[in-house]
């Protein structure tokens, strides 16, 4: 069933802000629930990550380590970046410690050899490729004139081309997978202008991620579930606390959790019955019977109405 994320923000203008702090007017919509089929969970499945050697990427890992999955990082980073946690040893390390086994791999996915090469020694290594998930991006939140076009490459050949390649080096070893999924953290498909207008390149790029879900889900239907996953609010990344916000911006975010949590209902539901959708965290949770969130706060004072949405919702 194909089901395109409908915008489910309630804009409730009665919140008053509490002394002291920003409230963003705004509570969360619960709409009907997305009947997940779950077929048991993720040990011995083997998953393979773009991104994975920190923030959302890495904690869909660690959550997939926990019920005993193989996991394949794919990152850039093997010295300590300056700004940026973690390095492709470390995040093999926090897999190890969670349960998991771990591979990690030096890969640019800009670069198709790389590609090629990561997937046959994933495939050497653990037998074959149960599920991608396409985490690596790159955001530069500019307009137009400021955009300058090294930038705006990096951004396509990262998202669009890097979550595209991906998909399709591994897409003949997904077919032999029992449950196989691909999952791109990605925005829903939504043309309006207002979603492009402050940053048109960055925006083409992740809708080009997000477009690989529509055109593969239906591609590879009854063979492979491909779906996008979204945050609903700020996530508490290196990007958020770097470019986006810094430490006000983290406060009133929402912990990486939040996406691992979700992301591990998807990859465990029935792949032909799940594919097609651009799912958003909390509503993902809320289809399982997840009722308060406020375990996923990373400031406990904050409430729900307090976290900053996130700019594609």
């Amino acid at each position: 069933m194909q089901r395109v994320q409908t915008l489910s923000n309630q804009f409730n203008q009665t919140i008053a802000p509490p002394a002291g702090n920003v409230t963003y007017p705004w509570v969360m919509k619960y709409p009907d629930c997305f009947p997940f089929e779950q077929v048991g969970n993720l040990k011995g499945k083997t998953v393979i990550i773009s991104g994975g050697s920190r923030g959302i990427g890495l904690a869909i890992g660690i959550r997939a380590a926990k019920d005993g999955a193989n996991v394949v990082i794919l990152a850039k980073t093997v010295d300590p970046h300056p700004k940026l946690p973690g390095t492709i040893a470390s995040a093999c390390a926090e897999i190890e410690k969670a349960g998991g086994k771990a591979l990690g791999i030096q890969c640019d996915i800009r670069f198709e050899k790389d590609i090629q090469a990561a997937v046959k020694k994933t495939v050497e290594t653990f037998g074959g490729i149960d599920i991608v998930v396409n985490s690596a991006s790159a955001i530069s939140l500019t307009d137009t004139e400021s955009t300058d076009m090294k930038k705006y490459d990096l951004m396509h050949q990262i998202n669009t081309r890097g979550t595209y390649l991906m998909s399709k080096t591994c897409i003949p070893y997904l077919k032999k997978s029992s449950n196989p999924h691909i999952l791109n953290l990605s925005p829903p498909l939504t043309m309006q202008s207002k979603w492009f207008a402050p940053h048109l390149a960055y925006t083409m790029a992740k809708y080009g991620m997000s477009m690989c879900v529509l055109g593969m889900s239906e591609e590879f239907k009854g063979q492979i579930g491909v779906n996008a996953l979204w945050p609903r609010t700020s996530i508490a990344t290196a990007a958020v606390q770097n470019v986006l916000g810094g430490d006000s911006m983290m406060q009133a975010s929402r912990s990486v959790e939040i996406m691992a949590d979700s992301a591990h209902v998807i990859l465990t539901s029935c792949h032909k019955k799940t594919t097609g959708n651009f799912f958003i965290d909390d509503e993902v949770l809320a289809s399982v019977g997840v009722k308060d969130f406020s375990i996923y706060r990373c400031d406990p004072k904050f409430t729900d109405s307090q976290l900053a949405p996130d700019f594609f919702i």
